[in-house]
């Protein structure tokens, strides 16, 4: 009778450190719950987003507006068509609600994972969800506060105070920086990847170590391409975090591989 009353205490009761076992069926049920309550989040967040969008938009447009006073040009950016104001607010409000309501989503992840994990695979789980968002907002803060400022400066004086003088469409400068921001976050997500592929043994640190060459090869391919200014101090500061999260990537694959000699060791010592 207690089972039926709390069959969610008992779920987690019976899985607890084994690991427990559920039908494919309970799976599905399980996993409709939480993806209708990230859903509800979601929803919610984008509702909320929508009141506070228009004090938002002066946030956003601020590295801009920056740029051109930098470059003594009219500071004011436009739309272009009628809708284009309203396209902006509800766009600027997914995004918002999406970002308000990731907490609530990764937190549904992990009551739909955590159940059937080990405890110490539990741990390492919370760990991968709270790193991984923590270095995505590392990833959007360098690109507002670091990049975005000094690559808006470069391409609005690239005119050099000529006849020709910027008009700015505020669309598609929303554009513009969603990719970078979005582009940096994810790039920010090195360490987690590389403690991944750690894991799974498909790379060491030895092994990062000694392609760094091939490492560093990439990296400035990738911020020739992703850098949107042909200016070389530019694409010299987006490779700079690159180039330390590779090292940082290094440390977390000699923690993780550390960590599974440690486990082996301790495991030939129980079994002798």
């Amino acid at each position: 009778m207690a089972t039926s009353a709390h069959p969610e205490r008992s779920f987690l009761k019976r899985t607890d450190e084994d690991g427990g076992s559920m039908s494919f069926f309970e799976h599905l049920v399980e996993l409709r719950k939480r993806i209708v309550s990230a859903l509800i989040a979601i929803g919610i967040g984008i509702v909320f987003a929508f009141f506070i969008a228009k004090r938002f938009i002066n946030f956003i447009t601020e590295p801009m507006q920056a740029a051109l006073r930098a470059n003594h040009v009219d500071p004011n950016l436009y739309y272009t068509s009628p809708a284009g104001y309203v396209s902006l607010i509800i766009t600027l409000s997914v995004y918002l609600g999406i970002v308000l309501a990731m907490p609530w989503v990764l937190y549904q992840v992990w009551l739909f994972v955590a159940p059937g994990l080990y405890r110490h695979e539990r741990r390492a789980v919370a760990s991968f969800i709270g790193s991984s968002m923590f270095l995505f907002l590392c990833g959007i803060a360098f690109g507002y506060f670091v990049m975005l400022p000094r690559v808006l400066t470069y391409v609005v004086g690239f005119a050099g105070g000529g006849p020709i003088k910027p008009l700015i469409n505020v669309n598609e400068y929303f554009e513009l920086i969603v990719v970078v921001l979005v582009g940096l976050g994810v790039i920010f997500e090195m360490p987690v990847v590389v403690f991944i592929l750690s894991l799974f043994n498909i790379v060491t640190p030895k092994f990062l170590i000694k392609n760094f060459r091939y490492a560093m090869l990439l990296i400035t391919v990738a911020a020739a391409i992703v850098t949107p200014t042909p200016d070389a101090t530019t694409m010299l500061v987006f490779m700079a975090p690159m180039i330390a999260l590779y090292f940082v990537s290094v440390f977390v694959s000699y923690l993780v591989l550390r960590r599974k000699r440690s486990q082996a060791s301790g495991g030939e010592g129980q079994t002798a």
